[in-house]
């Protein structure tokens, strides 16, 4: 997503903390700009209230504290909870950044556990978080393009 916030510095500080979006803003352009997802994602969150960030926050926190409940449950990642909170997740990126096909999420799921930034903020939710989504959103894909 492009750093190009309609939010003030106090805002994206009471909002990211210590994550810097512009930081990350000319390697994300760099891997993705110019495609679709990319031109989606700039014109959507740069019309995002402070309030649609908070929202939006919090419902990815929430999908990922029940990821992470189903995993410590022992719910297998290939099973329909994971799946289906997979799913939820999927849905999630589509209605807030960018159409989320099953090919761009299984290339996210990738991108969870090949990157230590992603492995590192996912499991700091609960260690293991970032390779059980992964396997989820795998095990998603293949139900859906089945």
């Amino acid at each position: 997503m492009s750093a190009n916030l309609n939010l003030t510095p106090e805002d994206r500080a009471e909002l990211f903390g210590d994550f810097d979006p512009d930081a990350h803003a000319a390697e994300a352009e760099q891997r993705w700009g110019g495609s679709p997802a990319w031109t989606e994602s700039t014109n959507r969150a740069s019309s995002y209230t402070k309030e649609d960030w908070r929202r939006f926050m919090a419902e990815a926190a929430d999908i990922s504290a029940r990821m992470a409940d189903a995993m410590r449950s022992g719910a297998p990642a290939d099973g329909d909870l994971a799946m289906d909170l997979v799913e939820e997740h999927r849905a999630h990126i589509t209605r807030w950044c960018y159409t989320c096909t099953y090919e761009i999420h299984r290339g996210l799921g990738d991108m969870y556990v090949s990157d230590p930034r992603f492995t590192t903020t996912i499991d700091a939710t609960s260690p293991g978080l970032a390779t059980y989504f992964q396997a989820a959103i795998a095990a998603n894909a293949t139900r859906h393009n089945a």
